[in-house]
C-alpha cells in the first residue's frame, strides 16, 4: 500500500560539541542556524559577481553584507517580537535579545534590509532603487535557505491535506504520539522555498542576458516584491496561524504584512516601464 503521506522527523540540530569542548560545551549546533549562515555566505558571491561587472571596487562587497547581515537579524527578530508577541517581549524586553530560542519575522527583516541599505546607498552614492534591483537578486534565493530552515525545524507548516505530499511533522507533537493521530499537511515551507527558487533564477537570467536592470530601474525590486509577497498573502490562505489572536483574523498577520510590499511591487513595475518609455521619445 502506498503512503498519501511523507513522514518528517528530521533532527534540527546538526551535531552537539562535547562537553568540555572550549566555549561550546554541550551547545547543539542548529541546520536553521548554518542555513541562515549560507544567506550571507552565498549572498557575498551574488554580490561580488554583481559588483565586478559594474565596475564597483569588491571592498563594497564586504561592507553591504555587514549591512545586511546586522540590519536583517535586527530587524528580523524586532519584527517578530513586534508584530506576533507584543504583550510577552514589552512585558519582558530582555527576551527580544534571546535570539537563540527561536523567532524571526521576514517582514520584519525586510524592513531592516531597507532601512540598511538606504544608509548604505548613501556611502556608496548610488540611488536605493539601483541598489534594490541588485540586492533582491541575492535576498531571493536567501529567502528559500530560510525556509528550507523554518523545514527542518519542523515550523512553520501549513493546515491538514489529503494531497500525496502531505508532511507529518512529527517533532511538533508530543514524543510517543502515534502517527496516525498526526495529521499530514501542507508543506508550505516548500512551496515558499520554491517560489524563491524561481524568482532568482528568472532575475538572475535577465540580469545576466538582458539590458532590462539599466533601462527600467526599478523593475527587478517590483518583480520580487509582486511574486515573492503576493505568493506569501496566496500561501498564507492554507497555512496554520503562528500565534493565537490570528484566529479569529480574516487576514493573517503575514498577509497584512505582506499587501504594502505587494502595492509596491507593483508600482515599481508600472513606474519603471513608464520611465523606460519616457526615454524613448
Amino acid at each position: 500500500m502506498t503512503l498519501s503521506y511523507i513522514v518528517w522527523d528530521v533532527n534540527p540540530f546538526i551535531f552537539t560539541f562535547p562537553d568540555g569542548f572550549p566555549l561550546l560545551g554541550g551547545r547543539p549546533i542548529a541546520w536553521y542556524g548554518l542555513l541562515w549562515a549560507m544567506v550571507f555566505v552565498v549572498g557575498y558571491y551574488i554580490m561580488r559577481m554583481i559588483y565586478r561587472k559594474e565596475g564597483i571596487g569588491e571592498e563594497w562587497v564586504d561592507k553591504i553584507v555587514m549591512y545586511m547581515l546586522v540590519f536583517v537579524v535586527v530587524g528580523a527578530r524586532l519584527g517578530h517580537c513586534l508584530f506576533y508577541e507584543p504583550d510577552y517581549y514589552l512585558s519582558n524586553p530582555v527576551k527580544i535579545l534571546y535570539i537563540w530560542e527561536g523567532g524571526l519575522a521576514s517582514h520584519g527583516g525586510a524592513i531592516g534590509i531597507l532601512l540598511g541599505l538606504w544608509i548604505y546607498s548613501r556611502k556608496i552614492k548610488k540611488t536605493m532603487l539601483w541598489l534594490l534591483d541588485r540586492v533582491v537578486i541575492a535576498v531571493s534565493i536567501g529567502g528559500a535557505f530560510i525556509r528550507t530552515g523554518n523545514l527542518m525545524n519542523s515550523e512553520i507548516y501549513g493546515n491538514p491535506t489529503t494531497l500525496p505530499w502531505g508532511f507529518k511533522f512529527v517533532r511538533d507533537w508530543a514524543p510517543g504520539t502515534p502517527l496516525e493521530m498526526i495529521p499530514a499537511c501542507h508543506p508550505t515551507q516548500i512551496y515558499e522555498a520554491l517560489f524563491c527558487v524561481a524568482m532568482f533564477i528568472v532575475l538572475m537570467y535577465l540580469y545576466r542576458k538582458t539590458d532590462i536592470i539599466n533601462r527600467r530601474q526599478g523593475f527587478f525590486f517590483g518583480l520580487f516584491c509582486t511574486v515573492i509577497f503576493g505568493s506569501r498573502i496566496l500561501i498564507e490562505f492554507i497555512k496554520q496561524p503562528q500565534v493565537e489572536f490570528e484566529n479569529n483574523m480574516v487576514l493573517d498577520m503575514g498577509q497584512w504584512l505582506s499587501i504594502p510590499l505587494l502595492i509596491a511591487g507593483i508600482y515599481y513595475m508600472i513606474r519603471s516601464y513608464k520611465k523606460e518609455v519616457r526615454s524613448k521619445n
